[in-house]
């Protein structure tokens, strides 16, 4: 989805499949001076209409654009190992650049490859959205809950944002297949007995790591186990996460996430 200063873009197509946009002259006019295209990635078409829409503002006499891109498509493709590797994320990375944004904004990066390669990105937290379910938590049950990380790394980028006890994750990871074999957990461990637990992390796909997760705090006595993730991929609803009674709920943004109606996923809607 396309917003440009918070009015949908509409997209549709010419016979032949390609792309037809409008943006009325009249609307781009009572524009201030910064105007900002809000990209909440859906598909990969989506990329050369905010190609299309910039360079139309540009025309129109607008320089001070700022993208809005809360999910950095191409993100997972931030190195190449073989010769035949197509290193998607720097080409990606050229392209928006080369629209010459005034800044790019972008919520809870997976890489920092991608933070080094899109030029004036600013990076911002989901803090405010994990407070929020934090929030929600205590008022169910009366207290704040155990904050858990599946894995070191994000355990050093949450535990600055949010002050509450932890433990994370250690995965056994079958290098040559990249499956999760099993997941053991570190940190202040004498706190899970009892306790109900945060998982939070960046994205998740098929939600495999969060599964090893909730089994190995449950397997430690966790009580009730929630989930938070900034990026939800909707391959979510086809892998076993939704099924997967060990996990209460799950929250996420409306980055990357549109399927509003599931019951299991709570779905925070981005400020502007």
């Amino acid at each position: 989805m396309i917003k440009i200063n918070n009015k949908k873009v509409d997209i549709s197509h010419f016979p032949d499949g390609t792309l037809l946009l409008k943006e009325a002259m009249e609307n781009i006019e009572k524009m201030k001076n910064a105007v900002t295209i809000r990209w909440n990635y859906e598909n990969n078409e989506e990329l050369l209409a905010v190609y299309f829409l910039a360079r139309h503002l540009q025309a129109a006499g607008y320089r001070d654009l700022i993208l809005d891109m809360p999910y950095i498509p191409n993100a997972r493709q931030d190195r190449v190992k073989n010769p035949e590797d197509v290193f998607t994320l720097k080409y990606f990375a050229e392209l928006v650049n080369s629209l010459d944004f005034a800044e790019v904004r972008v919520l809870d990066a997976h890489s920092n490859v991608s933070l080094a390669l899109i030029d004036r990105v600013r990076q911002y937290t989901p803090q405010r959205y994990i407070e929020k379910v934090i929030d929600e938590i205590e008022q169910q049950i009366g207290r704040k809950p155990l904050m858990f990380y599946p894995d070191e790394g994000a355990g050093k980028r949450y535990s600055g944002m949010i002050a509450l006890p932890y433990c994370f994750g250690i995965k056994n990871r079958d290098w040559s297949t990249g499956e999760i074999k099993s997941l053991s957990v570190a940190g202040e461990t004498d706190r899970i007995a009892g306790s109900d637990v945060l998982i939070v992390d960046d994205i998740c796909s098929y939600g495999g790591t969060f599964i090893h997760s909730a089994e190995a705090l449950l397997a430690l006595g966790a009580a009730n186990i929630d989930l938070f993730v900034s990026h939800c991929e909707e391959n979510a609803l086809k892998g076993k996460l939704c099924e997967c009674e060990k996990i209460r709920q799950i929250y996420t943004t409306d980055s990357i996430f549109h399927h509003q109606e599931n019951a299991k996923i709570k779905v925070f809607e981005l400020e502007e």
